[in-house]
């Protein structure tokens, strides 16, 4: 993937926890691509691509991180309620 260079400032303090430039590129590359998924503006697909890893692994990362991967709105979860409540499943024996 290219790159373009881009200047990010922090704060000094937060050298003393051990990070160094590529930790930092891969942090900030991490957060602005959840930033996105998270806004609606990548799906979980271009997001798992821009950081070089399968979808699932990219879902794994969000759960790991607490952050929610499905987002419904109240209409949607209605929906799908009423969806499970119709289901006929037969136990099994």
């Amino acid at each position: 993937m290219l790159a373009s260079p881009v200047s990010v400032q922090i704060p000094q303090d937060l050298l003393q926890f051990g990070v160094n430039r590529q930790n930092i590129q891969q942090r900030v590359t991490e957060w602005f691509v959840v930033s996105l998924f998270v806004e609606g503006q990548i799906s979980s697909g271009k997001a798992a691509k821009l950081l070089n890893m399968p979808r699932i692994d990219f879902l794994a990362f969000l759960k790991a991180r607490g952050i929610a991967y499905i987002h419904y709105d109240t209409d949607e979860l209605r929906d799908e309620f009423e969806a499970v409540e119709h289901l006929h499943v037969e136990p099994s024996s």
